[in-house]
C-alpha cells in the first residue's frame, strides 16, 4: 500500500468517497488494541463539521481475540450510524518492538475488515504525515496534535487523544484531496 492511496481499486482520486450530493464523509481511524479512536468529518465546499468521534476501549483483561471483534464490531455500528463515504487509517509505523508491531497489525486488520465489509475505499496515511498535515511538524507531540485539532475543527473541547488522532487522520484525507484537486485544477 501507498501512502494516501486507497486500498481497494475502486473510486478515481478526484471523485471517489463522495456522496451523491458532492459531500465526503470521512471516517479516520487510528488502530490500536486497548484505544481505537474514531472520528468522522464531514467536507462540503470546503468546510469542516465534526459528525462524531470516541474510542473503542478495551479492557486490559479482555483477551486480545475479543478486543479485535469489539473494534470490529464498534466501527461498523459508527460506520451504520453515521454513513461515512471513505476511511482513511493510520498507516504502520516503525516499532522497535516486535510483540507491539503484531498487536497494532492485528487491530490495524480489524480497522480495515470492517470497512473492507462495508464497502468502503479505504485510504492511509503514515503517523509523521498526519502530524506535519495537522500540526506543522512531523514529530509533534500527541497534546499538539489535539490542541490544533481542536483549534481547527473549532470544538469546544479537546477530544482524548486516540479520538484527536482519528480526527487528524481525517483532516490529512481531506487536505490531501483538496491539494490533489487544486493541483488537477491549474
Amino acid at each position: 500500500m501507498k501512502e494516501g492511496t486507497e486500498t481497494t481499486p475502486s473510486g478515481s482520486p478526484l471523485s471517489g468517497g463522495r456522496d451523491q450530493d458532492g459531500r465526503e464523509v470521512v471516517l479516520g481511524v487510528d488502530p490500536s488494541l486497548r484505544g481505537t479512536g474514531w472520528g468522522v468529518l464531514e467536507s462540503e465546499g470546503g468546510r469542516f463539521k465534526v459528525g462524531g468521534f470516541g474510542v473503542v476501549k478495551n479492557p486490559p483483561g479482555l483477551r486480545p481475540s475479543q478486543c479485535l471483534v469489539r473494534i470490529r464490531e464498534v466501527l461498523a455500528e459508527v460506520i451504520r450510524s453515521r454513513q461515512p463515504t471513505v476511511m482513511a487509517v493510520e498507516g504502520l509505523y516503525f516499532a522497535q518492538n516486535m510483540r507491539t508491531a503484531f498487536v497494532m497489525g492485528h487491530a490495524r486488520g480489524a480497522v480495515l475488515l470492517a470497512g473492507a465489509e462495508a464497502g468502503l475505499d479505504i485510504y492511509e496515511y503514515a503517523p509523521r504525515r498526519v502530524k506535519q498535515s495537522t500540526v506543522g511538524v512531523g514529530g509533534a507531540a500527541k497534546k499538539q496534535v489535539g490542541f490544533m485539532v481542536r483549534a481547527v475543527l473549532s470544538l469546544t473541547e479537546t477530544p482524548p487523544p486516540d479520538a484527536a488522532d482519528a480526527l487528524a487522520i481525517a483532516l490529512t484525507h481531506l487536505n490531501m484531496r483538496r491539494s490533489i484537486a487544486e493541483r488537477v485544477a491549474l
